[in-house]
């Protein structure tokens, strides 16, 4: 696994998540807000935690889907629950769920930074889903490949500004996710999404199967390197394993695995991770009393001193009362001066 702190200076782009393979998210509903009433049962005794305020880091094993990693603790009573970050059934890693107030986060934890993955992709082969879950399409003699051919290519990977998003992949046409097309046999014009790669290394090689990681900016389709390799190649290349090990600003290192809290649900409250905390470069801005009876109403307050930009294009902030997140706010020009706007309210 890479330090936390090394990882962190590769991830400052800007995108979506990695999308649903072959296997995607279906009906089990992980989006902000979703009503869950269930409780664990542990030694015969029924476990209702009160809602939770924050960030989950969970590893999630690969086999099952993201949402349904959401399931156990969707059954510790938290009523609103969601994720920021699909990982594709096959993948593993990091995965960010938000509880409670920590569900307006989404988008900013989405466009606040990158991720990092290693994976292993397999030459000679290509599949309708760009992995070794897919239907074969071709298979193609690679022994004329060379290891310093792929390492040549794995390094063209920086130089990357767009890729093809996969036809089995969460993006939408006319209203439509691709997959949902895909699997019915109907064909949609191929997408193109912008990107950027920081750091691409060649990790081991045992030809045909080639180890690699990847700094990139959220959103990458790391299915689409291992496919463009292949193609680069003349011999095709599915992707066979996948570990995202950073999703910006959290690593492995502070991820559980989520039958933690199928095993002892009293854990949960000691793990999640603070509102304000789950976006470290977010300036805070404490409030008086007073103000924060005006944010409670929507009602904008003045900056009283520079604050500092949030690094990520926008003059952004959480408002603090008596040390707990308030609101999200931006600063904005006003006749007035210089004030925070709120955004989005946390109270409730």
């Amino acid at each position: 696994m890479v330090n936390k702190d090394t990882l962190a200076q590769f991830c400052r782009s800007q995108g979506q998540p990695e999308s649903p393979s072959r296997t995607p998210e279906r009906d089990s509903g992980s989006g902000s807000g979703t009503a869950v009433t269930s409780a664990t049962l542990r030694d015969g005794k029924a476990y209702a935690l009160p809602q939770q305020h924050g960030v989950l880091v969970l590893n999630k094993p690969s086999g099952p889907t993201s949402a349904r990693c959401l399931t156990a603790i969707k059954r510790l009573g938290q009523k609103k629950i969601g994720h920021a970050g699909t990982l594709d059934p096959l993948a593993s890693g990091v995965l960010l769920v938000l509880l409670g107030q920590a569900t307006k986060l989404s988008g900013h934890l989405l466009s606040g930074g990158g991720k990092v993955y290693s994976g292993v992709l397999r030459l000679g082969q290509t599949t309708d889903t760009w992995d070794i879950e897919g239907q074969v399409l071709e298979e193609t003699p690679w022994q004329h490949i060379g290891v310093e051919d792929v390492r040549r290519e794995v390094a063209s990977w920086l130089d990357l500004t767009e890729q093809a998003v996969p036809s089995y992949s969460a993006a939408k046409h006319e209203g439509q996710p691709l997959y949902k097309l895909a699997r019915k046999g109907l064909e949609a014009p191929q997408k193109i999404k912008r990107m950027k790669i920081s750091q691409a290394d060649v990790l081991e090689t045992s030809l045909p199967f080639v180890s690699f990681r990847v700094a990139c900016s959220s959103g990458t389709y790391i299915r689409s390197l291992a496919h463009s390799l292949g193609m680069r190649l003349g011999c095709g290349a599915v992707l066979t394993e996948l570990t995202r090990e950073y999703s910006h600003p959290f690593g492995l290192d502070v991820a559980r695995d989520p039958a933690d809290f199928t095993a002892d649900p009293t854990l949960l409250p000691g793990c999640v991770i603070p509102v304000e905390d789950a976006l470290p470069h977010w300036p805070r801005v404490d409030l008086t009393l007073e103000e924060a009876a005006r944010v409670r109403n929507g009602i904008a307050v003045p900056c009283r001193t520079p604050q500092a930009d949030s690094g990520d294009g926008e003059d952004l902030a959480f408002l603090m009362e008596q040390g707990q997140a308030l609101a999200l706010a931006k600063r904005e020009a006003t006749a007035a001066g210089p004030c925070w706007a709120v955004l989005r309210g946390l109270w409730n």
